[in-house]
């Protein structure tokens, strides 16, 4: 490979890492990975004591046998075992982190953009309101200016008249 083209290479990975769309990237996975954390925590500490309520409070002991016999665990368990309860409880966890996320992150961030949005069009309206208002003013000063070259009382030559101007 020639020197150019590596140089072209690095280049364009150097463009790639600068994107935002990388960088914003990498820090949610970290922020989701810490996030995780908090949610396992909720997890163990509040749904499986009001899971264990009612049972266990360990849903990964949920299972089901197809095949009998199913005893043991782990490497010596025998028999086909369907452990609906990891399952359950890993829906539960995903459950937990989407609501969390939408409703601590993305419907405060979603309500912030919104209000912003609305603060920039209410300023975009003041603003044509005074363009507006400056573009009123000055045809009202061109409008008196012609009313009063009308009427004599102007002291100049009129626009197009007079040296220089190929006068009538």
């Amino acid at each position: 490979m020639s020197e150019k083209n590596e140089a072209n290479i690095w280049q364009g990975f150097k463009a790639f890492l600068m994107r935002g769309n990388v960088v914003d990237l990498a820090v949610a996975v970290v922020i989701g990975a810490a996030f995780t954390n908090i949610v396992n925590a909720v997890v163990k500490g509040v749904i499986n004591p009001l899971v264990g309520a009612f049972g266990t409070q360990n849903l990964d002991s949920y299972s089901s046998c197809l095949k009998d016999p199913c005893t043991g665990t782990g490497d010596a368990a025998t028999g086909v075992r369907i452990l609906w309860g990891s399952v359950l409880g890993s829906t539960l966890q995903f459950v937990i982190t989407a609501a969390v996320v939408y409703f601590l992150m993305v419907m405060p961030m979603a309500r912030y953009l919104a209000r912003v949005e609305a603060r920039r069009k209410a300023k975009e309206g003041a603003h044509e309101i005074v363009e507006i208002s400056e573009l009123e003013v000055l045809k009202e000063i061109r409008d008196e200016l012609v009313a009063q070259r009308g009427s004599g009382r102007g002291a100049g030559p009129r626009y197009g008249e007079g040296p220089g101007y190929g006068g009538r």
